[in-house]
């Protein structure tokens, strides 16, 4: 029987661990090139994040008339919270997932771990601080939105947007009150990560604080946002058949003068048209235009909608979802998914700044004076656009529907002294419709 030869027998050791220190060191390239992509990748989502909730900021600063609506200060403040999160947690997390290891101790894992909930809660109250500002706006008539929306109860909810979650955050991780019941599960996970306390940053929660958490930073601000915006669209939506109505009254050919609610289309955000009343004598107009025009305005209003809540929920959702099923199904869900999970709600803070001020005119005028220092087509553009829209506020949409058709239904159908009170009233309230 042949038997191979110790020369042929080296070479094939030989030849063995060439191919061994290939696969090794492919193996390594190929972990330095996804360690590299990831990098960038989460420095890009950090950098925008930080920048466009400091752009936020700066503008509110800037601009004298962003700093009069009440609004407004909820979208800065935050901007505010989510330039926290890119600043203070973000860059972190980033460097614990890319490494593998937690490098600043079992004290500051607790801190950086509080403040990361801290503010992404205080970031979720912030939206629905918004969504009910735009509720009382466009759903309440003018004096009864001066009235909840006073100065001191805006000053109370910015306050419990910053409060509240202090005591889902703060004070409940630093006593350990989220690991009662679970000890040797995390000691077990961190045995598992083959390290200890000081080396892997390790955040697992019971069950009583999985629930609590979840619904007072997720489960009920959605369903006060899913309420508001419900009762907002279907608000917007009567306003524009209520104009229907009136366009249908006044189609028909008449003699003299009579005052005519016709549409002027806006290239802004907002999928409620603005609105200009005029004098002219006949007019006529067909259905078919009229309903198309409230096809397109529906249509306009459900998508913009569609994108605030569905960017919220697409973001947050899966999070809270799995932060809730976890401890019921043994913490078997993996660290990948909750790395994934974690980050997409992360990627949140980096959308509301489109969501709540980019789409906003106002703010885009000022954004373009910043990013432009200070050209003169935009300050004279702004000036101007700022005091033509001021001197014709009675032409303006207030609170999803024409000042027009507010004042057609007063009994004396009047648009004097009247009139221009109820429009200084409702004139502080008009840019809650910035992306409605």
């Amino acid at each position: 029987m042949a038997t191979a030869s110790p020369r042929h027998l080296v070479d094939d050791i030989i030849n063995t661990g060439q191919q061994q220190q290939e696969e090794q060191h492919q193996q390594e390239f190929l972990a330095s090139l996804e360690t590299i992509v990831l990098t960038i990748f989460l420095s890009i989502i950090i950098i925008m994040t930080a920048f466009g909730n400091l752009l936020v900021m700066v503008a509110l600063c800037k601009d004298r008339h962003l700093r009069k609506k009440k609004t407004n200060y909820f979208i800065v403040s935050l901007a505010f919270a989510d330039l926290l999160v890119a600043l203070v947690v973000m860059p972190f997390a980033a460097i614990e997932l890319t490494t593998g290891h937690w490098w600043y101790g079992e004290i500051f894992c607790l801190i950086r771990t509080s403040l990361d909930v801290q503010l992404t809660t205080a970031s979720i109250l912030h939206l629905c601080c918004i969504a009910l500002d735009r509720y009382y706006a466009i759903c309440c008539q003018p004096l009864v939105y001066r009235h909840k929306m006073t100065p001191v109860r805006v000053a109370m909810m910015l306050s419990g947007c910053w409060l509240i979650p202090i005591f889902i955050s703060f004070l409940p991780i630093m006593q350990s009150w989220n690991t009662i019941g679970i000890e040797d599960i995390i000691e077990e996970r961190i045995t598992l990560a083959g390290g200890s306390n000081d080396t892997n940053c390790v955040f697992m929660v019971n069950r009583p604080y999985a629930l609590i958490c979840s619904a007072v930073a997720f489960y009920v601000p959605l369903a006060l946002m899913v309420l508001a915006y419900q009762r907002i669209y279907v608000t917007a939506m009567t306003h524009v058949r209520q104009i229907e109505i009136l366009q249908r009254a006044g189609s028909a050919p008449v003699t003299g003068t009579a005052p005519v609610l016709t549409a002027r289309s806006s290239t802004s955000s907002e999928p409620l048209e603005h609105y200009r009343l005029r004098t002219t004598t006949a007019s006529s107009s067909s259905e078919a235009p009229m309903t198309n025009s409230r096809m397109r305005i529906e249509t306009k209003a459900a998508k913009t909608l569609a994108i605030i809540m569905g960017c919220f929920c697409l973001c947050w959702a899966p999070f809270f979802i799995t932060n809730v099923v976890d401890p019921f199904i043994n913490y078997s869900a993996p660290w990948q998914l909750w790395t994934a999970w974690l980050w997409l709600g992360y990627i949140n803070s980096g959308l509301n700044p489109f969501l709540y001020a980019f789409l906003n005119r106002a703010f885009r005028r000022a954004f373009l004076v910043i990013l432009c220092c200070g050209d003169e087509r935009y300050v004279r553009q702004g000036s101007y656009s700022y005091v033509q829209n001021h001197r014709a506020c009675s032409a303006g949409s207030v609170n999803g529907t024409s000042m027009a058709l507010r004042l057609s239904f007063l009994p004396n159908r009047s648009y004097s002294d009247n009139g221009r009170t109820i429009l200084a009233n409702e004139q502080e309230s008009q840019d809650s419709l910035a992306t409605l």
